[in-house]
């Protein structure tokens, strides 16, 4: 038995400013938890005894569980309700934030970050359909997503500057108790603020073999790209996964075209819009989400920069993404959803282009700037139209499902790519040093340019007119 949710009419759709202001607080949370344990790993592993192996599971928990569940999450906003969903999920953020910060040994903080990974699956479908459905599609809803995704871009960049200062301050657990006050007011003012989920549907299900097989064969194939770069492709857990995790998906697309009530409706796969759009979240992760874990390696292990300095330097890139989804907004109903993904993919190519040429053992802050200036504005605004692009179109009764298909290849874009570039700079890594570094850093950032122009002439590339593509 199911929830449906009321009809988008509802009147606290005119009340725009504070349910806004919870969601794009949702997404600030989201990408904050992502990226704050970056410069509070070293403190992590010295305060529990983690293994150098070992410590990256204090990320990759984070990262496999949120690829894995944000299907189920997108269907379980569609049909448990999206208010319901939004409470949950931040409620889940806020009790294992807690356990986080009091944790002894290194097992029960990995299982934490899996919890928060599955938080993120939950509240991120659940806020960008809530943002689908309470704004009207066309320049309201686009408004809206322009805010969203400049607070999911602050995050990512303020999260290391908040981390250095927290772990400097007050040791590695602050960076997870800072999440307990947040997301318990979040869960509230969710309730408090967002239209009230409809009355049980007693003719819908919830495809329960789907979710399953689904849940477990995106997760496996997630820890793969994970784990498999470091550890090879031919390890025994490598190939377990590789196996159960074509398994699983092979199973999913049979319970799928049988199911009344499928996790993924067919119709979607139809709908060539969702599908580009796909496509494009998938290359931004690998690419454009993929620099700063180069540039942080360049700052602190480079130049030697400190926690709290490296958080300083990735303020102007905050600041210049934010302006990018502002940008990226306008600039869609000027010139449309396709040019507009064009030339903001096309200034963040320019601008790795030159980051990369900026990238030397002697170089200054200053010189970066101007790559770092072209990158964040293009990446702002591919954030934005990329994420107006998956909703267009849409039903709303699909839209949690849709930003779940999207997001989901956002995470497996993003695990590809990273993997991906990380081999062709020689492997470089938080414990890497010596001269091939830099050249290993640089090579990276210069293949992350070239796909991101790539992805820009595939726009360009003709094709049938749609009312849907964007």
């Amino acid at each position: 038995m199911m929830f449906t949710t009321e009809s988008a009419k509802d009147p606290l759709r005119k009340s725009v400013g504070l349910p806004l202001l919870v969601l794009a607080l949702g997404q600030l949370v989201i990408s904050l938890d992502y990226n704050i344990v970056y410069v509070a790993l070293p403190d992590i592993g010295a305060g529990l005894g983690f293994s150098d192996h070992d410590l990256q599971w204090v990320v990759s928990a984070y990262v496999v569980a949120t690829g894995g569940f944000l299907l189920l999450g997108g269907r379980a906003a569609d049909l448990l309700g999206r208010r319901r969903m939004f409470v949950v999920a931040a409620l889940l953020y806020a009790g294992s934030s807690l356990v986080g910060g009091l944790a002894q040994t290194p097992g029960v903080l990995v299982a934490v970050r899996a919890v928060q990974g599955i938080g993120g699956s939950l509240l991120f479908p659940a806020t960008l359909s809530l943002i689908t459905t309470l704004y009207d599609e066309g320049p309201e809803r686009n408004r809206a997503l322009a805010v969203w995704g400049a607070a999911g871009a602050g995050g990512l960049c303020f999260g290391s500057l908040l981390g250095g200062v927290l772990v400097e301050a007050y040791g590695w657990p602050s960076v997870f108790f800072v999440n307990v006050p947040v997301a318990g007011a979040l869960a509230v003012a969710g309730w408090l603020l967002f239209p009230a989920d409809g009355p049980w549907d007693r003719s819908r299900h919830f495809d329960v073999a789907g979710a399953l097989t689904a849940t477990g064969g995106i997760t496996l194939l997630v820890f793969l790209l994970v784990q498999a770069p470091a550890e090879g492709w031919d390890t025994p857990a490598a190939l377990v996964s590789t196996v159960l995790s074509v398994c699983l998906l092979t199973l999913f697309a049979v319970v799928e075209r049988r199911s009344r009530d499928p996790l993924v409706p067919a119709r979607l796969f139809a709908h060539r819009g969702l599908l580009a759009a796909m496509g494009v979240t998938a290359l931004f992760s690998a690419t454009f989400s993929s620099v700063p874990y180069f540039l942080t390696l360049y700052f602190q292990t480079v130049h030697g920069y400190r926690a709290v300095a490296t958080g300083l330097a990735f303020l102007v890139p905050a600041v210049v993404v934010a302006v990018g989804t502002q940008a990226g907004e306008r600039a869609v109903s000027a010139f449309g959803m396709r040019r507009m993904l064009v030339g903001g993919m096309t200034l963040g190519a320019a601008g790795a282009a030159a980051l990369g040429l900026a990238l030397t053992s002697d170089g200054s802050y200053p010189s970066l700037l101007p790559g770092i200036v072209l990158l964040g504005l293009g990446q702002g605004a591919a954030w934005t139209g990329m994420w107006i692009a998956a909703s267009a179109g849409v039903a709303p009764g699909d839209q949690g499902v849709a930003s779940g298909m999207a997001s989901t290849t956002l995470q497996v874009g993003g695990a590809v790519g990273l993997a991906v570039l990380v081999a062709l700079a020689g492997g470089v890594g938080q414990n890497a040093s010596g001269p091939g570094l830099l050249d290993g850093i640089r090579t990276a950032v210069f293949a992350i340019a070239g796909g991101i122009g790539c992805g820009a002439l595939a726009l360009l590339a003709p094709r049938r007119a749609t009312s849907t593509s964007p």
